[in-house]
């Protein structure tokens, strides 16, 4: 299938493996990450429509890596902060979170397309900033997934890196039951399709 909008929580990659507190809270210790490079290896364009939109959440510390990566996946950026959550305790509170220079409380998604915007985007009311409670670590809203439902309209959507199934989205990542599979360049290249 080819999607029309891919959602994206890419498994970055960090130069310390142990952050926080606990010192159990980085992304190695939760999840497999992985290095930009290795990320751009994916054939990205084989499973989109002409016309497609990405919107990928990425790190306030990793911008530069970020828009190298949907730029690897043949898109254009058009906003760094395309979506914005407001991050809010499970008590209502601003979230005070780990951060480079200052401390998070909001994290970011760029938006980036391939194609025509007009051909993709069917509401434009749809605002950038979203308050919604913290979850698990690195766990996004289902407000976003709406917020993109209603952006795009009923289109063939991907979300990758899922850790779980959202009725309406394929999803891709090995955390996730059902997962697609996606064929790295090099595969292409030497005739194998996965």
């Amino acid at each position: 299938m080819n999607y029309k909008v891919l959602y994206v929580d890419p498994p970055w990659s960090f130069n310390s493996k142990k952050t926080g507190g606990s010192m159990k809270s980085g992304a190695a210790q939760k999840y497999d990450v992985m290095d930009v490079e290795s990320m751009k290896q994916w054939d990205i364009p084989a499973i989109c429509q002409d016309d497609c939109l990405l919107v990928m959440w990425y790190v306030g510390a990793m911008p530069k890596e970020a828009i190298e990566l949907a730029e690897a996946w043949g898109f254009r950026v058009v906003n760094m902060n395309g979506f914005v959550w407001d991050k809010e305790t499970k008590h209502g509170k601003d979230f005070f979170g780990m951060g480079s220079i200052t401390r998070a409380s909001t994290e970011s998604a760029l938006v980036a397309v391939r194609g025509k915007t007009g051909n993709i985007i069917k509401d434009r009311s749809v605002r950038s900033r979203i308050r919604a409670k913290v979850g698990e670590h690195s766990e996004k809203p289902q407000a976003f997934r709406e917020a993109i439902e209603k952006l795009c309209g009923d289109v063939p959507r991907l979300e990758m890196f899922a850790r779980k199934q959202t009725p309406g989205w394929e999803v891709f990542g090995n955390q996730v039951e059902g997962s697609i599979e996606i064929p790295f360049k090099r595969q292409l290249e030497l005739g194998v399709v996965a």
